[in-house]
């Protein structure tokens, strides 16, 4: 099935609490974006996101960060779309060294990944995917 990926630093106005660090939700909207993609590429139509059925927020992200999210179809029903998601970090900042340090991380560290259904109304679906 067709992967999507966004990649996305996280800025000052995304850190919601003290120490720059992102809420959670920030993940869930990447996740909510790489879903709609899936959707207009799989059926022409942006669809709508109806519901996780697992969330895990595995490690912390701050503002500087840049965060890759990825998603794939894992099920394709007559409307529903199940799919999965993760979220990684793959550069961080080192205001250690400098205000405007940072390291591209060997490994890129999983900071959250989930899972959830999408559906497409059948009248809405423009392309055939069997």
């Amino acid at each position: 099935m067709k992967k999507s990926l966004i990649r996305v630093r996280m800025s000052a106005h995304d850190a919601h609490y003290g120490g720059n660090l992102v809420d959670g939700a920030k993940m869930l909207q990447l996740f909510g974006d790489v879903a709609t993609e899936l959707l207009i590429a799989n059926d022409g139509d942006e669809g709508l996101f109806v519901a996780y059925d697992n969330v895990e927020f595995l490690a912390p992200v701050y503002a500087g960060d840049y965060i890759e999210a990825t998603g794939e179809i894992t099920h394709r029903g007559n409307s529903s779309r199940k799919m999965s998601f993760e979220a990684k970090k793959v550069i961080k900042p080192r205001p250690d060294i400098s205000p405007s340090a940072a390291d591209v991380l060997e490994e890129p560290l999983l900071v959250c990944r989930a899972s959830g259904t999408c559906v497409v109304p059948k009248n809405c679906q423009r392309k055939n995917n069997s």
